[in-house]
């Protein structure tokens, strides 16, 4: 099959090239999926588990790429709850192989089902977006409706995810980002919105949540804005600045199929839309993930018409 692969850590993204490797097989509990779309972070490779399994032990090289939409096409042993055939998406391992590539071998746990009138490629883009902002409002930032909540990169994959759920969950909005983003942060349900080249980020005032993508300075001066009781979640590592009177939440996105089924229904119904910046093919991922021009968007590889 082909695939999307990477040999030398050190190389980053100049590493990755498009190669044969061999279709996997469906383990115990997994499912082998024919990948028709597939969504990549640009950080994968940066990250520990992109080059080494849980027992710490080399395995490149490796397949990156950890969202897809497509079709089941194997079943392992004793796996239950999906057949061959029927559409899926959702969050592949992260030690384990990823979906740029034909096919993928993932535990069918990780995967929900598809429902037909939404676009494999719109699948694709929604798992780790979706989860991560699904599980940073509700499971850890525990949001409620009138609160207030700062969204850093609100024009963002995750960012927009967020704005949209926190809009529609009763709370006031706060987006953040370059000037550019703006209008696009408003037009996904951000009330306020902050330029923070511009903009003074203190004169927001008092806030019951930060969800911080940015890390840093930014993720400092958020810090102290959070009211008596708030949370600071962050999706960018252990917390380095913590509220005074508040809670810091550090946490990894994990697979869930009751929240991507509760995300994708949200999109069938129109109250939650995808942020797609660029849509390239496999021959083409390389090139796309090395270009030096911001990224718009979620990006997404079509493996399939």
């Amino acid at each position: 099959m082909r695939a999307i692969v990477v040999t030398d850590e050190a190389a980053g993204t100049a590493g990755m090239t498009l190669a044969e490797r061999p279709e996997p097989p469906a383990a115990i509990n997994d499912v082998v999926v024919e990948v028709h779309a597939s969504g990549y972070v640009a950080t994968e490779l940066e990250w520990p588990s992109t080059w080494t399994d849980r027992a710490d032990r080399g395995r490149a090289p490796s397949i990156p790429g950890h969202e897809l939409a497509g079709v089941v096409t194997a079943l392992g042993y004793g796996t239950a709850g999906l057949s061959v055939g029927q559409r899926v998406f959702g969050l592949a391992d992260w030690h384990r192989d990823g979906t740029l590539a034909d096919y993928v071998a993932i535990e069918a746990r990780n995967l929900a089902p598809l429902p037909g009138d939404v676009d494999f490629t719109v699948g694709a883009s929604l798992p780790i977006s979706g989860l991560t902002a699904w599980q940073g409002l509700f499971q850890h930032g525990r949001v409620q409706a009138g609160q207030s909540v700062l969204v850093h990169g609100a024009a963002g994959a995750v960012g927009s995810m967020v704005t949209q759920l926190a809009h529609e969950a009763g709370a006031y909005v706060i987006g953040t980002g370059r000037a550019a983003d703006h209008q696009k942060a408003l037009d996904f349900g951000a009330q306020e919105f902050v330029d923070l080249a511009n903009d003074s980020l203190e004169d927001v005032g008092g806030v019951d949540l930060v969800f911080d993508v940015i890390g840093g300075d930014i993720q400092r001066r958020s810090a102290a804005l959070i009211k008596t009781g708030g949370t600071l979640v962050s999706v960018v590592g252990p917390v380095e600045a913590r509220p005074a009177d508040g809670l810091a939440v550090d946490f990894v996105v994990e697979a869930d199929r009751t929240q991507l089924s509760e995300i994708v229904q949200r999109v069938r119904d129109g109250r939650l839309r995808t942020n797609i910046g660029t849509v390239a093919t496999l021959e083409d991922a390389v090139a796309t993930f090395t270009s030096t021009e911001r990224s718009k968007g979620k990006t997404i590889i079509r493996l399939r018409p």
